[in-house]
């Protein structure tokens, strides 16, 4: 009945014209080879021709109406070809100086669609759905005298007629191309917006969103609708935001894509977060620290207990650091759990909870039932409120070592914010090993890597360190491998606050951030700008990365 009926079996579902049974129960009927799923369901009277049609093409945004070849003149019927028509199984139902309106039986059928606007030399062509005996009717009539035309087609065969089944219907085949293509890109996010006159897609590669070419505004619905059903959402839920998750092969990487829907003005939002299992092989080195702050971040992560965190704004990289830090620890005299919400990487050898508040298992009572587990080391995805923080700290001072991320600016400002959230003074400063800010740069391009001499306002910006760098700086001059940008991939800048015993006393004294980050500093922290500033000198990355990421210290 359409070119993709499990997707239309899915439609009728959620919008509350079958209930799985009906469906199932359909599935086990079918006799003929070539009998559907909605064959069946129609045949026996559970749903009517109309109902499918009429539902299919509302939510693909078309009209659905009868067709009367005796309303239709010969001067609309002239406008289509009979070897045309009958090849993309439409009659033309109307036409103006304009467009041509043709009625059609598959409401997915777009390539026959855009077949049509290209062997009609650009004519535009609008679409009606209409039942499919009323089409091929009308069909017989109208081109009853016709002889097939010697029209020029150009090689339409590499078009479709809308008759392909399955993954190849076109709507399955656009939404799968969306996502292959940012991941071909090595896009972190995809990003479907719908606009007032047009459908965006943006793809954010190195952390900046560039915009790709949109698909027609009138397949919006029906792209949506396609993410929705693969990453298991509600496709008739449009008011509340949703989450969901899809599981893709692409040329042999299994990747996992998060996926998140939000209601605007023009439609639904679709935000997919690219989760590339790859990452699970970076080791320390791969993430950008310079030779000191690896041996200072490795002894960290050796410790017998204690709270490490590693801290950052949303995108800045805290998860990939956290599976490194797992997976360089993983080893079988040592028990771990992790406590995510969602678990985003699969790791073999850890056990893995995941969050469901739906039934009760938030943070806290995840992390109480794990410590009956006998943990030695314990890594929780984010610490966002008191109770969840004391269990943190408590297990801390029982044995264990646990892993954890917060959003903070900068690495002393993770104990102020434990304080505000409730944390006991006394429990902060005797859990709390090291906290981690970090930040994510674009990596300059090495095919298109060259020098240059910095400007005087630029050795003014990098301030003291300027006397130790190179009089040569680097940027990337731009090239086919970096799609014109001058950088491909990206590094961490890092900045590790220890807690002696100097800075436990500020800490029980509820010392400010400014007092903690000083004390620091005079202990030999280097910040996120000077931990950047060095990557600038060896080459790694730009200064205008680093400025663009990283705010002025502060003395």
């Amino acid at each position: 009945m359409t070119s993709n009926d499990e997707y239309v079996l899915q439609l009728l579902q959620e919008r509350g014209f079958l209930t799985a049974e009906q469906i199932e129960s359909a599935r086990q009927s079918m006799r003929a080879e070539n009998e559907t799923t909605l064959d069946v369901l129609v045949a026996g009277g559970v749903i009517d021709e109309d109902s499918v049609l009429g539902t299919v093409a509302d939510q693909f945004g078309l009209k659905y109406c009868h067709v009367n070849p005796e309303a239709i003149s010969q001067d609309v019927t002239k406008e289509i070809p009979a070897d045309i028509a009958k090849k993309y199984g439409v009659v033309p139902v109307m036409a103006d100086d304009y467009a041509i309106t043709v009625a059609l039986s598959d409401p997915m059928g777009y390539d026959a669609i855009d077949s049509l606007r290209y062997v009609l030399h650009g004519r535009d062509v609008e679409a009606v759905v209409s039942p499919k005996a009323e089409v091929a009717a009308a069909m017989a009539k109208l081109y009853a005298q016709d002889e097939p035309a010697d029209v020029q087609t150009r090689g339409d065969d590499d078009f479709g007629s809308g008759d392909e089944k399955g993954d190849d219907a076109p709507v399955v085949k656009l939404a799968t191309m969306l996502i292959t293509n940012g991941i071909k890109m090595k896009a972190s996010d995809i990003h479907l917006e719908p606009m007032e006159k047009e459908f965006r897609v943006r793809y954010r590669i190195d952390g900046a969103l560039r915009k790709m070419d949109s698909p027609p505004k009138r397949l919006q619905g029906a792209i949506i609708s396609r993410i929705k059903i693969m990453s298991k959402m509600k496709i008739s839920e449009k008011r509340i935001p949703q989450d969901g998750r899809i599981q893709i092969t692409v040329n042999g990487r299994d990747l996992d894509l998060r996926v998140n829907s939000v209601p605007t003005n023009h439609g639904e939002s679709i935000v997919m977060r690219v989760l590339d299992k790859s990452n699970l092989n970076l080791g320390l080195p791969q993430l950008g620290f310079l030779s000191d702050d690896q041996t200072t971040f490795e002894r960290l992560i050796k410790l017998p207990d204690g709270v490490v965190l590693v801290t950052g704004p949303t995108g800045s990289g805290k998860t990939t650091t956290l599976y490194a830090c797992l997976g360089q620890i993983n080893k079988p005299d040592k028990k771990l759990i992790t406590v995510e919400d969602p678990v985003e990487y699969q790791m073999s050898g850890i056990n893995q909870v995941q969050v469901n508040k739906d039934v009760g298992l938030d943070f806290s009572a995840a992390l109480r039932s794990i410590l009956r587990q006998a943990p030695n080391i314990v890594m929780i995805g984010e610490i966002r409120d008191a109770e969840t923080a004391d269990i943190a700290m408590e297990a801390a001072l029982t044995g264990h070592l646990v892993f954890s991320t917060l959003h903070t600016n900068d690495a002393p400002s993770a104990v102020t914010r434990l304080l505000d959230i409730g944390v006991k003074p006394f429990l902060v400063a005797s859990a709390l090993r090291a906290a981690m800010a970090q930040r994510l740069v674009r990596a300059i391009c090495e095919k298109c890597r060259e020098p240059y001499t910095p400007t005087e306002r630029e050795l003014k910006m990098l301030g003291a360190i300027s006397k130790t760098i190179p009089e040569t700086m680097y940027h990337g001059a731009g090239c086919d491998k970096c799609g014109g940008s001058g950088y491909k991939g990206r590094k961490g800048i890092f900045e590790i606050f220890k807690v002696d015993d100097s800075i436990q006393r500020l800490i029980f004294d509820h010392a400010p951030a400014t007092l903690l980050r000083q004390r620091a500093r005079e202990m030999g922290m280097r910040t996120l700008r000077e931990d950047g500033m060095l990557k600038v000198a060896s080459g790694m990355t730009s200064l205008s990365e680093i400025l663009r990421v990283t705010m002025g210290d502060a003395d």
